[in-house]
Protein backbone atom coordinates (compact mmCIF):
# COMPACT_ATOMS: atom_id res chain seq x y z
CA UNK A 1 0.00 0.00 0.00
CA UNK A 2 1.21 3.50 -0.83
CA UNK A 3 0.24 6.54 1.21
CA UNK A 4 -1.01 9.77 -0.34
CA UNK A 5 1.09 12.39 1.41
CA UNK A 6 -0.37 15.50 -0.22
CA UNK A 7 -3.23 16.36 -2.55
CA UNK A 8 -3.79 19.59 -4.47
CA UNK A 9 -6.52 20.51 -6.95
CA UNK A 10 -4.91 22.33 -9.90
CA UNK A 11 -8.10 23.03 -11.84
CA UNK A 12 -11.65 21.59 -11.96
CA UNK A 13 -10.49 18.42 -13.74
CA UNK A 14 -6.79 18.09 -12.84
CA UNK A 15 -5.36 16.97 -9.49
CA UNK A 16 -1.84 16.69 -8.13
CA UNK A 17 -0.82 14.09 -5.55
CA UNK A 18 2.42 13.22 -3.82
CA UNK A 19 2.81 9.52 -3.04
CA UNK A 20 5.10 7.95 -0.46
CA UNK A 21 7.18 5.66 -2.69
CA UNK A 22 10.87 5.97 -1.71
CA UNK A 23 12.22 3.31 -4.09
CA UNK A 24 10.56 4.97 -7.07
CA UNK A 25 11.63 8.43 -5.92
CA UNK A 26 15.23 7.28 -5.75
CA UNK A 27 15.34 6.02 -9.35
CA UNK A 28 12.81 8.00 -11.44
CA UNK A 29 13.96 10.49 -14.06
CA UNK A 30 12.05 13.03 -16.18
CA UNK A 31 10.09 11.35 -18.98
CA UNK A 32 9.49 8.11 -17.09
CA UNK A 33 6.16 6.92 -15.72
CA UNK A 34 4.55 4.69 -13.11
CA UNK A 35 1.59 2.31 -13.23
CA UNK A 36 -0.83 2.35 -10.33
CA UNK A 37 -3.97 0.62 -9.06
CA UNK A 38 -6.30 2.42 -6.71
CA UNK A 39 -7.51 -0.81 -5.05
CA UNK A 40 -7.28 -4.59 -5.45
CA UNK A 41 -10.12 -4.70 -7.96
CA UNK A 42 -8.88 -1.68 -9.91
CA UNK A 43 -7.43 -1.43 -13.40
CA UNK A 44 -3.83 -0.49 -14.05
CA UNK A 45 -3.26 3.01 -15.41
CA UNK A 46 -0.01 4.76 -16.41
CA UNK A 47 0.81 8.22 -15.08
CA UNK A 48 3.93 10.22 -15.79
CA UNK A 49 6.26 11.07 -12.94
CA UNK A 50 5.74 14.82 -12.47
CA UNK A 51 8.52 15.20 -9.93
CA UNK A 52 10.42 13.40 -7.18
CA UNK A 53 11.79 14.22 -3.76
CA UNK A 54 14.33 11.45 -3.04
CA UNK A 55 15.12 12.86 0.42
CA UNK A 56 11.46 12.73 1.45
CA UNK A 57 10.78 9.59 -0.59
CA UNK A 58 7.81 11.04 -2.45
CA UNK A 59 6.74 10.97 -6.09
CA UNK A 60 4.47 13.60 -7.62
CA UNK A 61 1.74 12.60 -10.08
CA UNK A 62 -0.71 14.85 -11.92
CA UNK A 63 -3.80 13.39 -13.53
CA UNK A 64 -6.95 14.48 -15.33
CA UNK A 65 -10.27 12.99 -14.28
CA UNK A 66 -11.50 11.34 -17.49
CA UNK A 67 -12.41 7.75 -16.64
CA UNK A 68 -13.50 5.50 -13.80
CA UNK A 69 -10.05 4.96 -12.30
CA UNK A 70 -9.10 8.63 -12.24
CA UNK A 71 -12.50 9.39 -10.72
CA UNK A 72 -11.84 6.82 -7.97
CA UNK A 73 -8.31 8.15 -7.45
CA UNK A 74 -9.59 11.71 -7.22
CA UNK A 75 -11.86 10.73 -4.33
CA UNK A 76 -8.86 9.66 -2.28
CA UNK A 77 -7.53 12.21 0.21
CA UNK A 78 -4.18 12.88 1.85
CA UNK A 79 -3.51 10.24 4.48
CA UNK A 80 -5.33 7.49 2.55
CA UNK A 81 -3.65 4.73 0.54
CA UNK A 82 -3.61 3.31 -2.97
CA UNK A 83 -2.94 -0.34 -3.73
CA UNK A 84 -0.02 -0.36 -6.21
CA UNK A 85 2.54 2.14 -7.46
CA UNK A 86 5.05 0.45 -9.79
CA UNK A 87 7.97 2.12 -11.49
CA UNK A 88 9.88 3.89 -12.78
CA UNK A 89 9.03 2.58 -16.24
CA UNK A 90 9.97 3.69 -19.73
CA UNK A 91 13.06 5.46 -21.06
CA UNK A 92 14.02 8.83 -19.57
CA UNK A 93 14.05 11.90 -21.82
CA UNK A 94 17.32 12.32 -23.71
CA UNK A 95 19.22 15.42 -22.54
CA UNK A 96 22.85 14.91 -23.64
CA UNK A 97 24.29 17.64 -25.85
CA UNK A 98 21.12 19.78 -25.89
CA UNK A 99 21.91 23.38 -24.97
CA UNK A 100 18.92 25.22 -26.45
CA UNK A 101 15.58 23.47 -26.08
CA UNK A 102 11.96 24.42 -26.72
CA UNK A 103 9.37 22.65 -24.56
CA UNK A 104 5.82 22.72 -25.97
CA UNK A 105 3.08 21.50 -23.65
CA UNK A 106 -0.65 21.30 -24.13
CA UNK A 107 -3.29 20.93 -21.41
CA UNK A 108 -2.57 18.22 -18.87
CA UNK A 109 0.46 17.29 -21.00
CA UNK A 110 2.14 20.22 -19.26
CA UNK A 111 2.39 17.98 -16.20
CA UNK A 112 4.74 15.78 -18.22
CA UNK A 113 6.55 18.69 -19.85
CA UNK A 114 7.27 20.47 -16.55
CA UNK A 115 9.82 18.01 -15.06
CA UNK A 116 11.53 17.82 -18.47
CA UNK A 117 11.86 21.63 -18.56
CA UNK A 118 13.11 21.59 -14.96
CA UNK A 119 15.78 19.01 -15.80
CA UNK A 120 17.10 21.00 -18.76
CA UNK A 121 17.17 24.12 -16.58
CA UNK A 122 19.11 22.21 -13.91
CA UNK A 123 21.62 21.13 -16.56
CA UNK A 124 22.18 24.72 -17.66
CA UNK A 125 20.42 24.63 -21.04
CA UNK A 126 18.49 27.59 -22.43
CA UNK A 127 14.82 26.68 -21.97
CA UNK A 128 11.97 28.21 -23.96
CA UNK A 129 8.56 26.94 -22.85
CA UNK A 130 5.26 27.30 -24.71
CA UNK A 131 2.20 26.05 -22.86
CA UNK A 132 -1.33 26.06 -24.18
CA UNK A 133 -4.82 25.58 -22.72
CA UNK A 134 -8.40 25.87 -23.95
CA UNK A 135 -9.13 28.68 -21.50
CA UNK A 136 -7.93 30.43 -18.35
CA UNK A 137 -9.79 28.07 -16.00
CA UNK A 138 -7.74 25.10 -17.25
CA UNK A 139 -4.35 26.78 -16.78
CA UNK A 140 -1.91 24.79 -14.62
CA UNK A 141 1.73 25.04 -13.51
CA UNK A 142 2.43 28.55 -14.83
CA UNK A 143 4.61 29.50 -11.85
CA UNK A 144 6.57 26.25 -12.10
CA UNK A 145 7.32 26.88 -15.77
CA UNK A 146 8.33 30.48 -15.07
CA UNK A 147 10.87 29.26 -12.53
CA UNK A 148 12.63 26.93 -14.96
CA UNK A 149 12.27 28.78 -18.28
CA UNK A 150 14.39 31.53 -19.81
CA UNK A 151 11.29 32.43 -21.82
CA UNK A 152 7.70 31.37 -21.18
CA UNK A 153 4.78 31.88 -23.56
CA UNK A 154 1.25 31.05 -22.41
CA UNK A 155 -1.51 30.55 -24.99
CA UNK A 156 -5.26 30.08 -24.60
CA UNK A 157 -7.56 29.03 -27.42
CA UNK A 158 -10.23 31.58 -26.49
CA UNK A 159 -7.94 34.43 -25.42
CA UNK A 160 -9.29 34.44 -21.86
CA UNK A 161 -5.71 34.60 -20.54
CA UNK A 162 -2.36 35.67 -21.97
CA UNK A 163 -2.17 35.34 -25.77
CA UNK A 164 -4.93 33.90 -27.94
CA UNK A 165 -4.12 31.05 -30.30
CA UNK A 166 -2.53 27.63 -30.34
CA UNK A 167 1.03 26.73 -29.42
CA UNK A 168 2.25 26.45 -33.01
CA UNK A 169 1.80 30.21 -33.59
CA UNK A 170 4.65 31.47 -31.35
CA UNK A 171 6.75 28.42 -32.27
CA UNK A 172 6.54 29.28 -35.97
CA UNK A 173 7.27 32.94 -35.24
CA UNK A 174 10.46 32.07 -33.37
CA UNK A 175 11.63 29.64 -36.03
CA UNK A 176 10.96 32.16 -38.79
CA UNK A 177 12.89 34.77 -36.79
CA UNK A 178 15.94 32.48 -36.86
CA UNK A 179 15.82 30.81 -33.45
CA UNK A 180 18.10 27.76 -33.56
CA UNK A 181 16.76 25.16 -31.19
CA UNK A 182 18.78 21.99 -30.72
CA UNK A 183 15.54 20.15 -29.98
CA UNK A 184 11.81 20.74 -29.71
CA UNK A 185 10.09 18.49 -27.17
CA UNK A 186 6.32 18.43 -27.33
CA UNK A 187 3.88 16.77 -24.97
CA UNK A 188 0.11 16.96 -25.12
CA UNK A 189 -2.83 15.91 -27.31
CA UNK A 190 -1.84 13.90 -30.37
CA UNK A 191 -3.24 16.46 -32.79
CA UNK A 192 -1.20 19.19 -31.11
CA UNK A 193 2.01 17.15 -31.30
CA UNK A 194 1.29 16.39 -34.96
CA UNK A 195 1.06 20.07 -35.85
CA UNK A 196 4.07 21.05 -33.74
CA UNK A 197 6.02 18.48 -35.75
CA UNK A 198 4.67 19.81 -39.06
CA UNK A 199 5.52 23.36 -37.99
CA UNK A 200 9.13 22.43 -37.20
CA UNK A 201 9.72 20.29 -40.30
CA UNK A 202 10.52 23.11 -42.80
CA UNK A 203 13.19 24.36 -40.40
CA UNK A 204 14.82 20.94 -39.97
CA UNK A 205 14.69 21.07 -36.17
CA UNK A 206 14.65 17.69 -34.37
CA UNK A 207 11.31 17.02 -32.63
CA UNK A 208 10.71 14.60 -29.77
CA UNK A 209 7.13 13.65 -28.93
CA UNK A 210 5.94 11.90 -25.77
CA UNK A 211 3.37 9.22 -26.62
CA UNK A 212 0.66 8.15 -24.20
CA UNK A 213 -1.35 5.33 -25.81
CA UNK A 214 -3.50 2.75 -24.05
CA UNK A 215 -1.24 0.78 -21.73
CA UNK A 216 -1.86 -2.21 -19.47
CA UNK A 217 1.22 -3.98 -18.14
CA UNK A 218 4.02 -1.50 -18.86
CA UNK A 219 6.43 -4.23 -19.99
CA UNK A 220 5.58 -4.62 -23.69
CA UNK A 221 3.81 -7.95 -23.14
CA UNK A 222 0.22 -6.87 -23.80
CA UNK A 223 0.88 -4.92 -27.01
CA UNK A 224 -1.79 -2.37 -26.21
CA UNK A 225 0.62 0.56 -26.39
CA UNK A 226 1.98 -0.25 -29.83
CA UNK A 227 2.61 2.60 -32.20
CA UNK A 228 3.78 2.69 -35.80
CA UNK A 229 6.93 4.47 -36.91
CA UNK A 230 7.94 5.07 -40.51
CA UNK A 231 11.69 4.57 -40.83
CA UNK A 232 13.41 4.61 -44.23
CA UNK A 233 10.06 4.03 -45.90
CA UNK A 234 9.27 0.97 -43.78
CA UNK A 235 6.56 0.72 -41.14
CA UNK A 236 7.98 -0.41 -37.81
CA UNK A 237 6.05 -1.34 -34.67
CA UNK A 238 7.30 -0.05 -31.33
CA UNK A 239 5.89 -0.16 -27.81
CA UNK A 240 5.55 3.10 -25.90
CA UNK A 241 6.06 1.46 -22.50
CA UNK A 242 9.50 -0.01 -23.19
CA UNK A 243 10.77 1.79 -26.33
CA UNK A 244 9.38 5.19 -25.30
CA UNK A 245 7.43 7.11 -24.32
CA UNK A 246 9.67 9.55 -26.27
CA UNK A 247 9.97 9.12 -30.04
CA UNK A 248 11.15 11.02 -33.11
CA UNK A 249 8.12 13.09 -34.10
CA UNK A 250 8.94 12.84 -37.80
CA UNK A 251 8.58 9.06 -37.70
CA UNK A 252 5.21 8.79 -35.91
CA UNK A 253 2.09 7.77 -37.82
CA UNK A 254 -0.08 10.29 -35.97
CA UNK A 255 -3.29 9.48 -37.85
CA UNK A 256 -3.11 5.82 -36.83
CA UNK A 257 -2.25 6.78 -33.25
CA UNK A 258 -5.24 9.13 -33.07
CA UNK A 259 -7.54 6.45 -34.48
CA UNK A 260 -6.35 3.92 -31.89
CA UNK A 261 -6.69 6.50 -29.14
CA UNK A 262 -10.39 6.92 -29.91
CA UNK A 263 -11.18 3.19 -29.78
CA UNK A 264 -12.21 3.10 -26.14
CA UNK A 265 -13.51 6.66 -25.69
CA UNK A 266 -17.15 5.55 -25.37
CA UNK A 267 -16.26 2.82 -22.89
CA UNK A 268 -14.17 5.28 -20.86
CA UNK A 269 -17.00 7.80 -20.79
CA UNK A 270 -19.55 5.19 -19.63
CA UNK A 271 -17.18 3.82 -16.98
CA UNK A 272 -16.57 7.34 -15.68
CA UNK A 273 -20.31 7.97 -15.44
CA UNK A 274 -20.81 4.69 -13.58
CA UNK A 275 -18.09 5.64 -11.09
CA UNK A 276 -19.67 9.07 -10.58
CA UNK A 277 -23.07 7.47 -9.96
CA UNK A 278 -21.51 5.11 -7.42
CA UNK A 279 -20.19 8.01 -5.37
CA UNK A 280 -23.50 9.85 -5.65
CA UNK A 281 -25.33 6.84 -4.20
CA UNK A 282 -22.76 6.50 -1.43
Amino acid sequence: MYKIVRKKVLNPTVTQMEIDAPLVAKKAKPGQFIILRVDEAGERIPLTVAGCNPDEGTVKIIFQVVGATTELLNHKEAGEYIQDFAGPLGVATHTDGIKNVCIVGGGVGCAIAMPVAQEFHRLGAKVTSIIGFRNKDLLILEDEFKACSDKLIVMTDDGSYARQGNVTVPLKEMLEAGEKFDMIITIGPLVMMKYVTLTAKPFDVPVTVSMNPIMIDGTGMCGGCRITLVQDGKRVTKFACVDGPDFNGYEIDFDEAMSRGRMYSDFERHAHQAACNLFKKA
